[in-house]
């Protein structure tokens, strides 16, 4: 959420239960580096104290358009004038009814017509009333108007019933704040990205495979769709949620994976494997469980699967960018550069597994670029969000 730091971000808080989540979502913000002001409605603070927000923001809240006591006689015009991103959460059926018809009787509403800058609004009802067909119609109305709905989520609502309504997650809502703020550079552009390990099953209980928690997939796929890319992301198993908006495709074997990225691969104008592919699979495979029985020893035959990035590599078409991955325990400019001469790659990340912050299971990385005109970019240590956005940059170079 490097996006965030000393961008000015308004935080609008309406009426509903849900405005309990609010200071969670501004902790997020200003953890992140963001200056977050707060405008509420006068309902909302029958649901919580602006005491609170001013507590952890440091600033007035704005609730009165005529209230004396703010540093501003017109504090609405002062808050939009230098906002980056407008958001309300939780935003109830009122305002959003009366945004959509351009009503403007309170603080908020009126704040909210004299933003210039990017405007998220996050519902948060009972399921009965965010599907009545007046809130669908008043939502497209915003859609059309430039606004971003975040969807809110499914589950136990606070009149007791279970369904469409909740508050989306706060780490969500900053996703989407940064997504909001992140320049749109792959619109129009395929991007495919693989992530995670494969298995090669022995038998029904045993497999073959290595410790890849596909953070750095997943990391890229979030950040190419935070650019507008219409991303697809095949994945070997994991424990991670799918970035919100692309198209996922969950596999188990090498071969499974290899069928799906083939599958895509033709009109995809990037390419990016992240993923750690079993390079071998048992030759032979058994239907039950294999029994330990008496024996000291047990041999397996194995044979090799089909190099998905080399297929890809050699058979890419004209304008297509393929980026590879060279995970190593030594020599890696040696072995990296071979990999990226004989699989005909624009670029491969290398780094050292094993080392602090880098490879298998962390949320870090330090990666060499090295790229198919001879030049290589050595890395700091870095978080892997912030690693999968420069080598989209550097995909586009």
């Amino acid at each position: 959420m490097k996006i965030l730091k000393d961008k000015n971000i308004v935080l609008g808080v309406s009426g509903g239960i849900a405005a309990y989540k609010a200071p969670k979502l501004l902790r997020i913000l200003q953890n992140a580096g963001a200056s977050v002001r707060v405008v509420m409605t006068k309902n909302a603070c029958d649901f919580i104290s602006p005491l609170t927000f001013e507590a952890l923001c440091g600033d007035k809240v704005l609730i009165d358009l005529f209230d004396g006591s703010y540093k501003s006689a017109i504090g609405h015009i002062d808050l939009a004038k230098d906002c980056d991103v407008a958001v309300i959460a939780p935003a109830t059926a009122n305002v959003i009814g009366k945004l959509a018809n351009g009503i403007a009787d309170d603080a908020l509403t009126t704040f909210m017509l004299a933003v210039k800058g990017r405007k998220i609004v996050c519902p948060a009802m009972n399921d009965a009333m965010y599907a009545n067909v007046a809130i669908r119609r008043n939502i497209m109305r915003l859609e059309a108007d430039d606004y971003i709905i975040m969807e809110p989520s499914e589950g136990a609502l606070a009149c007791k019933t279970e369904g469409k309504g909740r508050l989306a997650d706060c780490d969500k809502i900053a996703d989407g704040i940064c997504e909001a703020l992140t320049k749109k550079d792959l619109t129009w552009k395929k991007v495919l990205v693989t992530a995670g390990p494969t298995r090669e099953f022995i038998d029904p209980v045993r497999f073959i495979s290595n410790p890849s928690s596909g953070k750095m997939g997943y990391a890229i796929a979030a950040a190419a769709k935070k650019r507008g890319g219409n991303v697809v992301l095949v994945s070997g198993p994991t424990h991670l949620e799918p970035p919100e908006g692309v198209k996922f495709i969950r596999v188990l074997s090498a071969k499974q994976m290899a069928d799906n990225v083939f599958m895509n691969a033709q009109d995809a104008d990037i390419i990016i494997k992240a993923a750690a592919v079993s390079d071998f699979r048992a030759e032979e495979t058994f239907e039950h469980k294999v029994k330990k029985g008496k024996a000291d020893k047990i041999s397996l035959s194995f044979c090799k699967n089909t190099d998905i990035l080399k297929e890809i590599g050699l058979n890419k078409k004209k304008g297509q960018i393929v980026i590879g991955f060279a995970a190593e325990t030594e020599d890696l400019e040696k072995n990296a550069l071979k990999k990226l001469k004989e699989k005909n790659l624009d670029v491969i990340v290398g780094n050292i597994v094993g080392k602090p912050g880098s490879g298998f299971e962390v949320d870090t990385n330090k990666a060499v670029l090295f790229f198919k005109d001879g030049k290589k970019e050595e890395l700091p240590v870095m978080e892997k969000g912030e690693l999968a956005d420069l080598i989209l940059s550097k995909s586009r170079a």
